[in-house]
């Protein structure tokens, strides 16, 4: 349970939906800034202005995916009022008080650092993106059926970086018949890759391996779909990037050649935002028990 913990959660999508409702249950005293358009309302849930929250009860801060911009608005769909957090905000909550977010930037690691607060960044952590790996994929097969007037079955398929999601992303696309092929840059991936029945090739031999590509998925967030690669393409050839922003693919390039180049960074959010919150509140709240125990054993 999380009785007697005070929340802020600031901002956010469909997800934070899902967080607000698993802290209500497990007994949380929620503060949720930025919802004055939610429809729904949660008994035991407070909605409150971001300059009106009394931030010295504060135990835990959450942040949307997206964290805030470089200038510190967050980003809410339930709210036309612009969100700032600043520095002086985070000052005036307790030592002890604990900001999660997504991901991070410059802004938000400095005005962390100027309070001397404790940050989680929830995608950083294996847990979280192995869960997320499985609507990511979801969305990627949608996307390639949308975008595309060939079955997946048969397709040259090129997926690029085989990390958490492009390992995913890789098994389920062999497991529909698509002639897979995986750019990896560790000798230990591209040993795996072959292992399940792929074909693995080094990320410095890319352009001759898009020669007859049909799909494309980039999971690298470093500008590897250059031109240079793009050029080499047939001109049916479907790009899907799941890099987050701004992606790996130079856009500007594939639109001038015609291909067609999908940037989809947060698919999880956006087809299927019950489970992605459902797997952020889980998270949150086993992290939130753990940091009470411990303050608890020290204090």
């Amino acid at each position: 349970m999380l009785t007697g913990l005070q929340i802020a959660v600031i901002g956010g999508d469909a997800r934070q939906i899902e967080i607000i409702r698993k802290f209500i249950e497990m007994d949380a005293k929620v503060f949720l800034i930025g919802f004055e358009q939610l429809d729904h309302s949660f008994t035991g849930a407070v909605k409150e202005k971001i300059d009106e929250i009394v931030w010295k009860d504060l135990d835990a801060i959450i942040l949307p995916v997206s964290g805030t911009n470089d200038f510190g608005e967050v980003d809410t769909i339930f709210s036309n009022e612009k969100l700032v957090l600043t520095a002086d905000h985070l000052r005036k909550t307790p030592s002890h008080c604990t900001i999660f977010s997504g991901i991070s930037n410059p802004y938000l690691n400095k005005i962390v650092k100027h309070s001397n607060r404790k940050l989680v960044l929830l995608f950083e952590r294996n847990d979280v993106a192995i869960y997320n790996s499985i609507p990511t994929v979801e969305g990627t097969l949608m996307m390639a059926i949308q975008h595309t007037d060939f079955t997946i079955h048969g397709s040259k398929t090129v997926i690029l970086g085989f990390g958490r999601v492009g390992m995913s992303v890789a098994r389920v696309f062999h497991a529909l018949g698509a002639k897979v092929k995986v750019g990896a840059r560790k000798r230990e991936s591209r040993a795996r890759i072959e292992e399940m029945g792929m074909d693995a090739f080094q990320l410095q031999d890319l352009e001759n391996e898009v020669r007859d590509v049909d799909i494309c998925i980039n999971t690298i967030p470093h500008p590897i779909v250059s031109a240079s690669v793009i050029s080499k393409m047939p001109a049916h050839t479907l790009i899907i990037d799941l890099a987050s922003k701004p992606g790996g693919t130079d856009f500007r390039y594939a639109e001038k050649r015609g291909i067609k180049a999908l940037l989809a960074p947060s698919l999880p959010g956006i087809v299927a935002p019950k489970t992605a919150g459902k797997i952020l509140a889980n998270v949150l709240v086993e992290l939130l028990r753990e940091d009470s125990i411990q303050r608890k054993e020290d204090g």
